[in-house]
């Protein structure tokens, strides 16, 4: 009779949901593995299932998806494909959503209403996730809504680089969209050392349910605007305030946010704006079919799997942004 052989070695796997598979594939490429084999079916009644066609026991298992339209379907694949991992015995398994789904709906705003992010991560929890990665939260607190480790990556160091290599700093201001942006475009202004500008929007009292987009606090005549969000939806809102600065004398105005949702009339609006280029990440697919000419999309599958291999080998994530604070 042999003895029991001991697994001393731990083994990483990466499996990719359907609904960007290209920067699974890339995120793969870079930390030198292959996915992991998967059966993935969509029945005619919109069920889904899925299946893993190798052992995955004992496995550290990191599950990317990506979740653009239609999120409930990308979302229920995702906790699907973690209760298959479960089941089949992973080791430890690690939810990597680039753009977290439900993000906006972190509060309640009104009576009645839920407060779906967190409904989110309790979803991910029961479905047997033992750790979650994200980039750019749309707020922060949704990192205390997950029962385990959170690993909130930020973009910002991608779109900094970006921004020094191809425009002058020293006639560049930052600009905030709006009030509940300043955080976000503070911290750009520490790393490109330019001045801060806020747009103030306000509501005329004689149109009801409409917002005027008003002042701007700060220095912009003559200047090269940096107009920060964490994402891109519709585009009405910095595209509206694309305009408030080159009616304020701006120069330039070019656009820099990590998530490209890019709905309904966003090509359409980006497309007509004043702006001269607009700057997004890879955390969603673009449709092929959005003819967009202003848009740079820059790769975050450097970040993503640079934190994967630091969880993997029980290293540092954080190390990845010092001098960032989210």
């Amino acid at each position: 009779m042999t003895g029991i052989k001991r697994q001393s070695e731990k083994h990483l796997i990466l499996a990719s949901g359907r609904a960007y598979p290209e920067l699974a594939q890339e995120i793969a490429s870079l930390l030198g593995v292959e996915l992991v084999p998967t059966r993935s079916l969509t029945y005619a009644n919109s069920e889904i299932y899925v299946r893993f066609e190798e052992s995955v026991r004992g496995a550290d298992a990191f599950v990317i998806q990506s979740h653009c339209a239609p999120v409930n379907e990308w979302l229920m694949e995702q906790l699907i494909m973690v209760d298959a991992l479960k089941r089949a015995s992973a080791k430890r398994i690690t939810v990597v959503a680039p753009f977290y789904p439900y993000g906006r709906q972190d509060k309640k705003h009104a009576g009645r209403e839920p407060i779906s992010a967190r409904l989110i991560a309790d979803l991910f929890k029961t479905a047997g996730a033992d750790r979650l990665m994200s980039i750019d939260l749309h707020a922060s607190q949704i990192q205390g809504f997950f029962d385990g480790p959170v690993d909130h990556l930020i973009g910002l160091p991608v779109l900094v680089d970006y921004i020094k290599n191809n425009y002058p700093l020293d006639n560049l201001t930052v600009v905030s969209p709006d009030a509940g942006r300043v955080r976000l475009a503070d911290q750009f202004t520490d790393h490109l050392g330019a001045p801060l500008a806020i747009i103030h929007k306000r509501r005329d009292p004689n149109k009801a349910n409409e917002v005027a987009v008003g002042e701007v606090v700060g220095d912009v005549q003559g200047r090269v605007c940096l107009l920060v969000d964490d994402m891109i939806d519709t585009a009405g809102t910095i595209c509206a305030a694309a305009q408030t600065l080159i009616d304020h004398g701006a120069k330039t105005v070019i656009a820099a946010a990590t998530h490209p949702i890019l709905s309904g009339p966003a090509a359409q609006r980006l497309n007509e704006s004043t702006f001269e280029e607009i700057i997004v990440t890879n955390t969603l697919p673009i449709n092929e079919e959005l003819n967009i000419p202003k848009l740079t999309v820059l790769s975050v599958a450097p970040l993503i799997a640079e934190a994967i291999k630091q969880i993997f080998e029980d290293g540092s994530v954080a190390s990845l942004f010092n001098g960032v604070h989210t």
